[in-house]
């Protein structure tokens, strides 16, 4: 097959969203038989097992009495396929939607107030505020926190977040903030401007308390 239609290069160049059934299962088997490339063994599972939902529920045992496969190339087809059910059953997850510093608050209060050095992270939210991740950006020492732009936004750029909220704590349990924690939320602000990621807020978590910069108007 040209270099150009082989499945795995044309992910590589053009993302796994245009490759057929038959395709992707020949990229999950990766190699074929002295006798048949991965394409001729991922069309005869699909032969043999009428689509990919008839591979979802066959075994192990099932997919390995299919001639060329054998227990690797099962176990890893069966690997990839619960992978996707896991995914599938996730997304029906609900997401916390944020309409308000408190929401934000009260989703990382217990979580961080107790924490006895600075850890600064994100809420990575979508265009309807829901958050999509939550980011561990730095882990600093007791008294601060080294962020660097790259480090939040390559993970928001990657999961298409739409915008961010930074959060860190106060191992003090005092939350107001210091100059160095307007600096660096000014820093992140004009990142998030110039590539499209909105910083909408910056929380400081102290000892069951916290300053918004949004509510403050600092942000």
């Amino acid at each position: 097959m040209p270099v150009e239609l082989r499945p795995r290069e044309r992910i590589l160049r053009e993302g796994a969203g245009v490759l057929t059934d038959l395709e992707l299962l020949a990229v999950l088997l990766r190699t074929g038989t002295p006798t048949a490339s991965a394409m001729e063994l991922a069309a005869a599972l699909l032969r043999h097992f009428g689509s990919l939902r008839g591979l979802v529920d066959a075994s192990v045992e099932e997919l390995s009495s299919v001639r060329g496969v054998g227990p690797a190339k099962a176990a890893m087809l069966k690997a990839a396929l619960e992978l996707g059910r896991r995914i599938a059953q996730a997304g029906g997850e609900t997401r916390p939607v944020i309409r308000s510093p408190e929401d934000a608050a009260c989703l990382v209060m217990e979580e961080m107030r107790h924490l006895d050095r600075e850890h600064f992270r994100a809420l990575l939210l979508n265009t309807r505020n829901q958050v999509i991740a939550r980011e561990i950006i730095s882990i600093g020492t007791l008294n601060s926190s080294t962020v660097h732009p790259r480090e939040l936004f390559k993970n928001a750029i990657r999961r298409n977040a739409a915008a961010v909220i930074l959060l860190h704590n106060h191992p003090s349990g005092d939350p107001t903030p210091s100059q160095e924690d307007l600096e660096v939320t000014r820093r992140l602000q004009e990142v998030g401007r110039i590539i499209g990621i909105e910083v909408l807020d910056h929380l400081i978590i102290g000892d069951n308390k916290y300053v918004s910069f949004k509510a403050k108007g600092l942000i």
